[in-house]
């Protein structure tokens, strides 16, 4: 069992997402950064629809009831069991009664904290997800609070004393080059353009490719919004509504993106000017509030190379878990 002590309010139970159930009007949930997730339960062993904890405020306090595997991926914040620091993307074993801890981290966004067996609630509708705005999945349907104690399944390598980690995304996947060559603190996200992309002016387009974006605090789950200058169609334009899905960045009628995350509802009528790629999600998630973010347009075959290179990275990942179990 793991008993939460305090949390920032914005933990949840999550696992791979609840699929199938769009034309509902249910959306997929499941991580924010799905790949910071895969890593973690991969260096458990776990099954990969295995539930884990998603930390977006932190800090975080938890005790083990009983002895388990946990390794803890996204976000580097410091990791500390019984007061001594572990790194990010790092796996350790803890012992009935420690006290696990997440500090702010001071790069990136939300962090996992996976356990071996995987944490286990009731599945709902297939997933142990928390859909907040339904208010169904994960424990109870809402966040984590003082106090909340969780069940953990049976896991195949609860009671190894090995401590190891993984080289972290940012170091093991090429980043995105710069367009112009300048160097950017911004983290620079690829796009592909989406069904109103021609609706756009070539230079409104332009501007929104070359302009630096700066996260909003009232970003969520639902979708991260972002300020700067007003991107708006060359007429004003009336939509039935249509499907949306996590990546698609809208243009509501004040002119500021919204990109659709993963809690993002199934549909909806404001204007899809481009969607991230799927290879680059993760890098949106760990964007945190404040950050800055540029676009850059790619074709699919980019794309395409993209993902492989990202499935080629989880597939290292994999075969050195083998050698190590």
């Amino acid at each position: 069992m793991i008993e939460i002590l305090s949390t920032g309010g914005l933990t949840t139970v999550q696992d791979a997402g609840r699929r199938g159930y769009r034309r509902f009007g249910v959306g997929i949930g499941g991580p924010l950064d799905s790949l910071a997730a895969t890593i973690g339960n991969l260096m458990l062993g776990n099954d990969p629809e295995a539930a884990f904890l998603e930390v977006i405020i932190f800090p975080l306090k938890l005790r083990l009831r009983q002895a388990a595997r946990i390794a803890v991926t996204g976000s580097d914040a410091q990791v500390e069991v019984d007061g001594q620091r572990f790194p990010p993307w790092w796996s350790v074993p803890v012992q009935p009664g420690q006290v696990v801890t997440l500090r702010a981290p001071a790069n990136g966004g939300v962090a996992y904290v996976c356990v071996s067996g995987g944490i286990d609630v009731p599945p709902m509708l297939g997933s142990r997800s928390t859909d907040l705005k339904a208010g169904f999945g994960g424990f109870h349907g809402r966040t984590l609070r003082k106090g909340d104690v969780l069940d953990v399944l049976p896991g195949m390598h609860a009671h190894g004393s090995r401590r190891f980690g993984v080289l972290p995304p940012c170091a093991g996947l090429p980043m995105p080059r710069e367009g112009d060559g300048n160097a950017s603190s911004a983290t620079i996200v690829r796009v592909l353009p989406a069904a109103q992309w021609d609706c756009f002016s070539e230079a409104v387009r332009n501007e929104f490719l070359t302009v630096t974006w700066q996260i909003t605090p009232d970003s969520n789950r639902i979708g991260l919004r972002l300020s700067g200058p007003e991107i708006k169609p060359v007429q004003g334009m009336e939509l039935l509504s249509h499907g949306i899905i996590p990546g698609v960045i809208q243009i509501p009628p004040h002119g500021q993106p919204i990109v659709m995350q993963c809690d993002a509802q199934t549909a909806g009528g404001y204007p899809k000017l481009a969607t991230v790629i799927a290879a680059d999600m993760w890098r949106l998630a760990q964007t945190p509030i404040g950050g800055k973010l540029r676009f850059q347009c790619v074709d699919m075959e980019e794309a395409l190379a993209a993902n492989r290179q990202v499935r080629d990275y989880v597939a290292r990942v994999q075969r050195a878990m083998e050698l190590l179990y």
